[in-house]
């Protein structure tokens, strides 16, 4: 664990809403997470770029409060801290959107949105759910962040990826999220239903909101991305700001930089013996244009 200290930060610069500073997570004796650092802004997409095993889910398993980490610091709006469950970082304006979704098929939209924090009306044994109230708010927020469903009370299962991804997204910004994590949102989807959820990606981030994006696509990332953090294997192999970075240099960064240089001259067909048919390589002067 480092002892180094972290400089005071400027009074005048904006504090980060959340802040990893060589934050740690080990299992035993597997190191699923070193030394990673990571600043997330209002109105500004961080984006953690890696490869499967490369530690983006232990990542969001901390910032989401799943999984407290081992060393480094983590700190919400200049505060340290150490989340202890899910509800808590929740509570703290940190709202995760797996790539999983957990939305029930044959429920409507409405109800998905509200799903675990229905409002009621009435009291005592005339207390119910105040349908009207959830239908009008999902549609108005949905509206808001520029999603025209058809008709809120279809199952949300008949949404595309794309459209529920996005309900995910407008529900975290209703309930109060200052800081939005999304779990690799475009990693099932086609290229028309991705730009449709980048779109609102970059909604959430104009809306205020600091958003984690969590992917494997330099292309998609570098679309939307203010900051890149860049991982493998647990270990953080780079943090750039979009200023500093072309998409080229950051796609050969993510695609393992020397290391797949290496691996071209490794796979080069190698010239084949001339008793097995190949033919002998032409003297160099052969192969000039002597213009004759």
């Amino acid at each position: 664990m480092s002892t180094a200290k972290t400089p005071a930060p400027d009074p005048g610069e904006p504090q980060p809403l959340v802040e990893l500073d060589d934050v740690s997570k080990f299992y035993g004796n597997i190191r699923a997470l070193e030394g990673v650092s990571l600043e997330v802004h209002a109105g500004e997409i961080s984006c953690v770029l890696g490869d499967n095993g490369a530690g983006k889910s232990t990542l969001i398993k901390i910032i989401s409060g799943l999984h407290r980490h081992d060393a480094g610091t983590l700190r919400i709006e200049g505060e340290d801290t150490s989340l202890s469950s899910p509800r808590e970082a929740l509570d703290r304006g940190i709202a995760t959107v797996y790539q999983d979704l957990a939305v029930v098929p044959l429920m409507p939209v409405w109800r998905n949105f509200f799903l675990g924090s229905e409002p009621t009306r009435g009291k005592g044994p005339l207390k119910r759910l105040d349908v009207a109230r959830m239908r009008e708010t999902t549609r108005t927020e949905l509206l808001r962040m520029g999603i025209d469903l058809r008709d809120v009370d279809q199952p949300i299962g008949t949404l595309s990826g794309g459209e529920r991804q996005c309900v995910a997204i407008a529900r975290a910004v209703y309930f109060g999220a200052k800081v939005l994590v999304l779990d690799e949102p475009t990693a099932a989807l086609g290229v028309k239903q991705s730009g449709v959820v980048l779109k609102y990606v970059a909604a959430a981030r104009d809306a205020g909101l600091g958003v984690v994006l969590i992917t494997h696509n330099p292309h998609h990332a570098y679309l939307v991305g203010d900051r890149f953090v860049l991982l493998k294997r647990g270990a953080m192999t780079g943090s750039h700001l979009r200023a500093d970075i072309s998409l080229d240099e950051l796609t050969r960064q993510m695609a393992g930089g020397n290391e797949l240089e290496d691996l071209r001259h490794e796979l080069e067909r190698a010239p084949v013996p001339t008793h097995l048919g190949g033919h002998p390589a032409k003297p160099a002067q052969e192969t000039e244009n002597t213009g004759e």
